[in-house]
């Protein structure tokens, strides 16, 4: 770090000092390291300075700061993002950690989320009201960044993505306003949002659409590798047909022993307890399961669970493809995926867009993908201390290589590395041009990077 970005710091930091609350702008100790702890401890960003934002005003004040003294902004909500875009070294990073305030409106079906809440936060504020809302699988992603960038989910096929409940968002902007974006204030920003990710400004607040499901079927099928194949080959059948009701996550881990097993993580949203037992039996019968566990099930229960196999910490590589179906190709390329994990943390998790999610006309938002497919998410995860991360790195890598012939053009953006510039390209599909449009209109300099965008000269 130069000595001009030393004053740079300095300065800035004196002047956030004056305006924003004693110990919630920090550049060392407890509360500095709290902030910088985020999912993927392979990131080591040392951010110049975090400011812990208790309030939009607080946010505006860190915002147009940055911009004065010519520092790199960030946001951290969940802190989730594998690759690491909540910090960057020598730069002010927005901390909303501390703003987890979810307010439920049970006659109304709505929720109000702050920034920094995340799924957990969310579900376990709506249980008591019997309403759930829409989530992804994880409790500790940020509520926030998964809805901006998509949100597929247990309930996505009955209700659509977490985006697409996104009722309406208060927004702090690159010019320090502070806007609330939903259809008919700020609508082309709300279009934006959903979908575009966390780029056009820093979400504060947001409410989102609740949902009463009172029969939730949920659970985990492992199936011996010996079956990998016939029971991929009847799992595309199965999701070939699925009712909205039905959202079937499925994949590769590593089984209690550490060979390689097929997971199937079904969930029924119906009404009618009997169709989905009916459903999930269907399930059962593509081979001989090991274990078979599936009952009565709450949304809070189920991102827990998903928690405890992904912690915080762990060294992370993502790497993901979206695929319209379980072809014989893809069901060859998850076999070998499986027979050469390197990592017994490591999985492949299979999510299906059908349903709900599908039948929205892709230009409502920016999501560039409303045709039924499959997101492949390939994990790479391995402890501090293995010596072997470039192995993990590499194995992820190469089965995204080989699923790219499979692959639709494009990818997740809320998945995405910053390096797969192909991918990004196609990412935002027929949306690229109106999205990099709004880019420019509420973020002409770019003071915001969260889900990566296409690079407007590449894509002409």
């Amino acid at each position: 770090m130069t000595l001009t970005t030393h004053q740079q710091l300095g300065r800035l930091t004196d002047a956030l000092r004056r305006i924003i609350p004693v110990g919630q702008v920090v550049s060392t100790g407890p509360d500095y390291d709290t902030g910088r702890h985020i999912w993927n401890g392979a990131v080591s960003a040392r951010p110049g300075v975090i400011v812990r934002c208790a309030d939009p005003a607080e946010v505006r004040a860190a915002v147009l700061a940055a911009q004065e003294f010519g520092v790199p902004l960030t946001v951290r909500g969940g802190g989730h993002d594998w690759a690491g875009r909540a910090l960057s070294d020598g730069g002010l990073t927005i901390d909303l950690s501390g703003l987890r305030r979810v307010s439920v409106d049970p006659a109304a079906r709505v929720a109000e989320v702050t920034g920094g809440a995340t799924a957990a936060d969310l579900v376990a504020a709506t249980q008591s009201f019997g309403l759930t809302a829409v989530t992804g699988t994880a409790g500790s992603v940020g509520m926030a960044g998964l809805t901006l960038g998509g949100g597929y989910g247990p309930l996505s096929g009955r209700f659509g993505l977490a985006l697409d409940n996104l009722l309406s968002a208060e927004v702090v902007l690159a010019d320090g306003s502070v806007v609330t974006a939903d259809a008919e204030r700020e609508p082309e920003l709300f279009w934006a949002l959903r979908g575009g990710g966390g780029n056009f400004g820093v979400v504060t607040s947001m409410r989102v659409r609740l949902h009463a499901v009172p029969t939730l079927l949920s659970g985990m099928v492992l199936y011996p590798w010996e079956q990998a194949g016939s029971v991929l080959a009847g799992l595309a059948d199965v999701l070939d047909g699925s009712p909205d009701e039905l959202t079937v996550q499925s994949g590769v881990l590593p089984g209690p022993d550490g060979k390689p097993v097929v997971f199937l993580s079904p969930t029924w949203s119906g009404d009618d307890a009997e169709a989905g037992e009916r459903a999930l039996a269907r399930l059962d019968g593509l081979g001989t399961p090991l274990v078979s566990q599936v009952a009565p099930a709450t949304v809070p229960a189920m991102l827990a669970a998903i928690d405890a196999q992904f912690p915080f910490g762990r060294h992370v590589e993502i790497r993901t493809r979206s695929v319209p179906s379980l072809t014989s190709g893809v069901r060859d390329l998850l076999s070998l995926a499986g027979a050469t994990l390197t990592s017994p943390y490591s999985a492949v998790s299979v999510h299906s867009l059908h349903g709900a999610a599908t039948r929205v006309p892709v230009t409502d938002t920016a999501f560039g993908n409303r045709d039924p497919h499959l997101m492949i998410e390939i994990i790479a995860q391995w402890e501090p201390d293995d010596t072997r991360a470039q192995e993990h790195r590499a194995w992820a890598g190469d089965l995204a290589d080989a699923l790219e012939p499979e692959a639709l053009p494009g990818g997740y953006p809320n998945l995405l590395g910053p390096d797969e510039a192909t991918q990004i390209t196609h990412a935002y599909g027929p949306n690229t041009e109106r999205l990099l449009t709004a880019k420019h209109r509420y973020d002409p300099y770019h003071i915001f990077h969260a889900t990566p965008l296409p690079d407007p000269f590449r894509t002409r």
